[in-house]
């Protein structure tokens, strides 16, 4: 087992008990003591949990998975006003990736206006709720992460890696200036970032609650973006981080 893949699967075990021990952890992954200090060190120093006597418990950082029904009720009215403000950023004509997420879901429901869009998605509500629309739509195809309604995996990102296309239009789960564009699963951040790789120009959807936090997996750097849509002006060190940077900013 590789280190990452121990350390995701401490994650679980830690949100779903709220406590791990070092010496439970040793004899559950079949290694010494000293690796899952190792590991708690790692994962403490991305401010997912804070290690204490013997063990950690969780720092109440985004590393939780909500299911999509409960991302999609959380902040409606500023996925909304996010959706409206990254409308103008497509063109007719566009090829666009897009992920599974609640707020790249709620842009494409504003699409009705746009003509000859091609969009590639790994996302099964976007093939539910949207087979009559009148644009060409492909599927990455891959296994389904069903409470995420997302299809990931080798398969997924093989399919992707095919297309090139002119957008990629993304959400994560955090923003920070010092890891980056982060996500709270890895088979989620593989897909996004073989898009990111597969497109001209990323745009990065994120609400004000997604800014300043860490979550368990880094997806690409700030810089593999080009433009960022929010829906509240942050914090003055952003404006000055992502102007040195050449990166767009709508809020």
């Amino acid at each position: 087992m590789l280190a990452i893949e121990r350390r995701q699967q401490i994650m679980d075990i830690l949100l779903r008990d709220q406590k791990v021990y070092v010496a439970e952890l040793a004899k559950h992954f079949a290694v010494t003591e000293e690796t899952i200090r190792r590991d708690l060190e790692k994962l403490e120093q991305q401010n997912l949990l804070r290690r204490s006597y013997g063990g950690a418990v969780p720092t109440g950082q985004t590393r939780e998975d909500l299911s999509f029904d409960n991302r999609t009720i959380r902040n409606k009215e500023e996925k909304s006003e996010i959706a409206l403000k990254a409308l103008p950023l497509i063109n007719d004509g566009d090829t666009i990736m897009t992920d599974s997420s609640t707020t790249c879901l709620t842009l494409m429901q504003h699409l009705q206006n746009k003509k000859n869009l091609t969009i590639i998605t790994n996302s099964v509500h976007i093939l539910s709720d949207f087979d009559k629309i009148p644009f060409q739509l492909i599927f990455s195809g891959g296994v389904l992460r069903p409470h995420a309604f997302a299809l990931v995996g080798a398969s997924a990102c093989a399919t992707l890696a095919k297309y090139y296309v002119d957008l990629a239009i993304l959400s994560c789960k955090s923003i920070d200036m010092a890891n980056g564009i982060m996500e709270s699963n890895e088979d989620e951040s593989l897909v996004k970032y073989t898009m990111i790789q597969q497109a001209r120009k990323t745009i990065l959807l994120a609400d004000h609650t997604k800014w300043d936090k860490t979550s368990f997996i880094k997806t690409c750097d700030i810089t593999d973006v080009a433009c960022i849509v929010t829906n509240r002006k942050p914090r003055d060190p952003w404006l000055e981080y992502l102007e040195e940077r050449n990166i767009d900013l709508l809020y």
